[in-house]
């Protein structure tokens, strides 16, 4: 049997994932993936992440950041790749892994911290840096609107 393979001919793996990313037998019915490659602007970024954030779909934030780290130029791709490595540490939480929910939230920390003097897009970085001291309940990725 040969490898899944999306419509250019690149290795995807096209078994069903549930709402954490974990794959699921095929023919199963899982939950749809966030679409790759989508070339969002950042607020868009940060708003479909932070939806995806509240309805507990730590993995598919994880995916709309990764679109946004993967199209950034530098300086910014430490950003959303941080941001990205929060929300996959949301998900290794999520899904029980302790160990590995903090590592990756620290790797995240250890992406997004260089940016809290000027923080770019309203990112709440000092928020998130809070709430990566004890991760616990939905971080907000900006400050609430005084």
């Amino acid at each position: 049997m040969g490898r899944d393979r999306d419509p250019d001919g690149r290795a995807r793996n096209a078994r069903p994932r549930d709402g954490l990313g974990r794959p699921l037998p095929y023919g199963t019915e899982g939950v749809e993936r966030q679409p790759e490659g989508i070339s969002r602007t950042p607020q868009q970024t940060l708003v479909e992440a932070q939806h995806l954030l509240d309805e507990g779909k730590p993995f598919h934030a994880h995916e709309v950041f990764e679109d946004a780290w993967k199209g950034a130029d530098e300086p910014e791709r430490a950003l959303w790749r941080g941001l990205a490595q929060i929300a996959v540490g949301m998900t290794h939480a999520a899904r029980g892994n302790e160990a590995g929910a903090k590592a990756l939230i620290e790797r995240g920390v250890n992406n997004i911290w260089p940016y809290e003097v000027e923080p770019p897009y309203g990112i709440d970085i000092t928020g998130l840096l809070r709430w990566a001291e004890n991760p616990s309940g939905v971080p907000r990725l900006r400050a609430p609107a005084a």
